[in-house]
């Protein structure tokens, strides 16, 4: 079990949102946070710190120019997601990122788009493809949502989908939808469904706000799984240590 530290864009700037709240428009977007400090800032104490596999998501247009310079502060160390397609994957891995994260561009009118990611894969490579499969939860099952989380896609994250997306990617990034941003604890049973059933490296992402948090995620998922915490952390306007988040998943041993 590693920390995954994430950097999120929003016009520009580093914030802390509830993703949900998207889709509403930049009037309605509800920020948690919004840093003083440029990405490369946090890019640049990411890498002080040892912590890789980290995730850089850019949350609509205009956030391009940041992103860059998050990744040229930590090359090789950060993932690179949001508005990632076949046309312009390869800038990101230039300047600096080591993998791309992929959700839109494959999942189509509400469906898998095979063909796209077969591009994808062709494009990049396998080992430098991370397919995010942030979902929620419909009638008692795990539903693929895309187009900034308003669109339910067909694509269940059943076993069977997810050992068919492994043979075409290094990693999986799922975010729980439903308590992604608002600190209100993780989705139990998501963190349970996979890591009975991913056999890649898997971050998961929503609502940790606590080291109890912390344990309870160790325990349901036996160390199999990776976590990121956003909105908590104390560097990113919350009450949780970061440090101590650190030092708990093996970091920060001096």
């Amino acid at each position: 079990m590693q920390f995954r530290p994430c950097i999120d864009l929003h016009q520009g700037k580093v914030k802390q949102i509830v993703g949900e709240t998207l889709n509403t428009g930049n009037l309605g977007v509800v920020e948690n946070f919004v840093s003083e400090h440029d990405s490369s800032h946090y890019a640049a104490m990411f890498r002080r710190d040892g912590l890789r596999g980290g995730h850089v998501i850019m949350l609509g247009g205009g956030n391009e120019e940041a992103a860059v310079r998050a990744l040229s502060a930590y090359e090789g160390g950060l993932q690179i997601g949001g508005g990632i397609t076949a046309d312009n994957a390869d800038f990101y891995l230039e300047q600096g990122a080591s993998h791309v994260i992929v959700t839109s561009y494959i999942f189509r009118d509400g469906e898998l788009n095979i063909d796209n990611l077969n591009r994808m894969v062709d494009k990049v490579g396998k080992e430098r493809l991370v397919i995010d499969l942030s979902c929620k939860e419909k009638d008692g099952k795990w539903f693929v949502v895309t187009n900034q989380w308003k669109t339910f896609s067909s694509f269940e994250v059943s076993p069977d989908n997810i050992r068919y997306l492994e043979r075409f990617c290094d990693e999986f990034l799922v975010h729980a939808v439903d308590v992604e941003g608002k600190q209100s604890g993780i989705q139990e049973s998501l963190v349970r469904h996979l890591s009975q059933h991913v056999s890649i490296p898997t971050t998961y992402a929503g609502g940790a706000r606590s080291m109890d948090d912390l344990a309870l995620f160790r325990d349901l998922c036996g160390g199999r799984l990776d976590i990121t915490i956003g909105s908590a952390l104390d560097i990113f306007g919350g009450k949780l240590p970061y440090r101590d988040v650190v030092a708990y998943c093996g970091g920060l041993q001096e």
